[in-house]
């Protein structure tokens, strides 16, 4: 069992906070890898973290459980928290995301779609994102060209 689903027994549907990770994966090309999900749109490989793991150890394992891509040399972009990262879900559930950010161009494998995650990946050229990109994720890739590019 998740560790979120474990404090969700408790708590039910209130308010929780819940640290991740997500990666901005970059090719080649200067293209970014995104993956769309069954609910919530467009948005980088990640996810939340469990009990003992590092954010970057969380980052690696979700980037590998969603992609089948193992990633390396990953560079801190920052901390995204607060009211802006407030998400009520279908279900009724709450959660306060924090969320840290990393960005890699090391890159090592192939891809393969975990469909238990996401509906498609591809990537993306940074200045043509595609419609239905999440908020927070839009937020991130633009940290990420106004500070890194």
């Amino acid at each position: 069992m998740e560790y979120y689903q474990f404090l969700r027994q408790y708590v039910g549907h209130q308010p929780i906070i819940l640290p991740g990770s997500v990666v901005i994966i970059l090719n080649n090309a200067n293209e970014v890898l995104l993956q769309k999900r069954y609910e919530g749109g467009w948005g980088l490989p990640g996810g939340l973290m469990e009990l003992g793991e590092s954010l970057e150890d969380t980052a690696k394992r979700e980037v590998f459980e969603e992609t089948g891509l193992r990633i390396a040399n990953l560079q801190f972009l920052g901390i995204f928290s607060g009211q802006d990262y407030h998400v009520k879900l279908s279900n009724g559930d709450e959660f306060y995301a924090v969320t840290a950010v990393y960005y890699t161009r090391n890159v090592k494998g192939d891809l393969v779609i975990n469909y238990h995650e996401s509906e498609t990946m591809q990537y993306f050229s940074l200045v043509d994102l595609p419609d239905g990109l999440t908020f927070s994720n839009r937020k991130f890739i633009e940290t990420y060209i106004s500070q890194i590019l």
